[in-house]
């Protein structure tokens, strides 16, 4: 489904502070996963999700989406067939803009636009059906300003809005971390659900180890751009937050922290 083959990346090429973050490196998500990604700061997770996305270029390698090469494909383009969620809940939507606003927009991804009304009000109870299920009363707020709302709300609205055309995969950037604990686990669990229902192919990244443990099917772990841990199906059924923080415990001695 998704591809990574042979992916060299280097930060500050020429430099002093020349790094190559990621040498000859492979990755492959099959249709269908929900991969959780942990590691330590520096480890390469985000970094892989901006190469996934385009938002950094690779130096070598090829980045292949059922089949197809994208490697210099644009990020504007790559994003009409992806999902992302951030971790700041301001970046996945339009504060100044209603809530049926923001989703009449990402009912329109990828779509052609032209002179004919951006919202329909013969779509406002499709939205309110589409908002019933998340529990949080946006359904009842379709015209309040998107800036109004709580850090969780528009992280869950964000998280909509993402889902809301065909996409190849889901992409998930520590979603959960600048939220309150309560409210992270509604994310998480918002998250688990509509990744279930839809059937998408889903990559997560999150320091929430538990989150991990419990959630998706396939665990990864990075350290200093390289895959350390992927275990999936009875393998990650089997492992614990103990197991993971023990292998996190081991890195940090061999690094000297």
């Amino acid at each position: 489904m998704l591809e990574l083959s042979k992916i060299y990346k280097f930060y500050n090429p020429g430099t002093v502070n020349e790094m190559c973050l990621f040498r000859d490196f492979n990755f492959r998500v099959e249709e269908g996963e929900f991969v959780a990604i942990v590691g330590s700061n520096g480890s390469g997770k985000t970094s892989l999700l901006n190469i996934i996305c385009g938002s950094i270029p690779v130096d070598s390698g090829s980045i292949k989406v059922k089949g197809r090469d994208i490697t210099r494909m644009k990020e504007f383009k790559r994003m009409e067939n992806i999902g992302r969620v951030f971790q700041n809940p301001a970046m996945g939507t339009c504060p100044s803009m209603t809530i049926m606003e923001n989703m009449a927009l990402a009912e329109n991804k990828g779509r052609s636009y032209g002179l004919g009304r951006g919202v329909l009000k013969r779509r406002e109870e499709a939205y309110k059906d589409m908002l019933r299920p998340l529990n949080l009363g946006l359904e009842d707020k379709l015209h309040v300003k998107v800036g109004s709302l709580s850090g969780g709300q528009r992280q869950a609205l964000a998280l909509l809005m993402s889902t809301m055309t065909p996409m190849d995969f889901l992409i998930l950037d520590e979603h959960t971390a600048a939220l309150d604990p309560k409210t992270a686990e509604i994310n998480m669990k918002l998250t688990d659900q509509v990744v279930r229902e839809k059937g998408l192919t889903a990559i997560m990244v999150t320091h929430n180890l538990r989150y991990a443990v419990e959630y998706g099917t396939r665990l990864v772990m990075m350290h200093q751009g390289k895959v350390i841990l992927d275990k999936s199906g009875e393998e990650k059924k089997n492992t614990s937050v103990d197991d993971i923080l023990s292998l996190f415990n081991e890195i940090s001695i061999e690094c000297g922290n």
